[in-house]
């Protein structure tokens, strides 16, 4: 048809037929229905009409024909663009479409806030360790127990000596019957610190049996319950100290032929 024209997408190079009243009802600007690029339709027309018989046929533009395989497109494919669409900055890099966003850099306020929270929050670390582990580290650095106890003075805590059962041992222990009460038994033991700083006094765990080893009665005893009235329970047992034990145990109503004595922290 004679009255056909043409028009060619600056950025996919897609080819459309236009009609005049499409291309003034935004003053030619359109908007490509393959890519959404938006450009001006007039100035991107093109002619895909052949030479006129009898003359030179001209050198082929494969530009202006658009690529070949490409198809072509008829009017309802353009769209007008919004209103408020603003005007075509050019032709779409095709090559960077699907690369990443550049990060933006972070404002002077995220760096400010960032320099001052992260030596904060270090600090608050620092200081949470030290809480929790404030024992270990009394008995392992003896020169920070003045400064933690004055730290635990101001926070409500105490330094107490290390709970560690690892570093207890009984040397030796004995349990037998008091020939002066009848009834009654007398247990000794030795309990001894084997490391070089002071351990919490632990608990001790009584198991008396009968002649087939099956439990008769157990009982757990406290530090007060086994420790002498002029000990100090609070400071533990010395580094590589010892402690003797002496108990009056009444079993006038049970029948045992051994016993068990453990050690531990509840």
């Amino acid at each position: 048809m004679a009255d056909e024209q043409f028009t060619r997408c600056p950025g996919c190079k897609t080819v459309f037929r236009v009609t005049d009243a499409q291309l003034a009802l935004r003053e030619g600007q359109v908007r490509c229905g393959h890519c959404r690029t938006v450009f001006n339709g007039r100035e991107k027309l093109i002619s895909l009409a052949p030479p006129a018989g009898g003359e030179a046929e001209p050198e082929i533009d494969e530009l202006a024909q658009g690529p070949p395989t490409v198809t072509l497109r008829s009017a309802r494919a353009l769209d007008p663009p919004p209103p408020d669409e603003p005007p075509p900055h050019g032709v779409v890099d095709y090559e960077n479409r699907f690369a990443w966003e550049k990060k933006k850099a972070p404002s002077r306020l995220w760096t400010v806030l960032g320099m001052i929270a992260i030596p904060a929050l270090a600090a608050a670390l620092v200081l949470q360790a030290l809480f929790h582990f404030r024992d270990a580290l009394a008995a392992h650095a003896p020169a920070t127990k003045p400064m933690l106890t004055r730290v635990c003075a101001l926070l409500g805590c105490a330094i107490r000596p290390l709970r560690d059962v690892a570093a207890l041992s009984i040397d030796a222990s004995d349990l037998q019957a008091d020939p002066a009460h009848r009834g009654l038994l007398v247990l000794t033991a030795t309990i001894r610190n084997r490391a070089p700083y002071p351990i919490g006094y632990p608990h001790l765990e009584l198991t008396l049996t009968d002649a087939q080893e099956q439990v008769v009665v157990r009982r757990a005893l406290g530090p007060p319950d086994y420790v002498s009235g002029t000990a100090n329970t609070a400071t533990g047992i010395a580094g590589n100290g010892e402690v003797p034990v002496k108990l009056f145990i009444d079993a006038s109503a049970t029948s045992q032929a051994g016993y068990r004595l453990y050690l531990f922290f509840p």
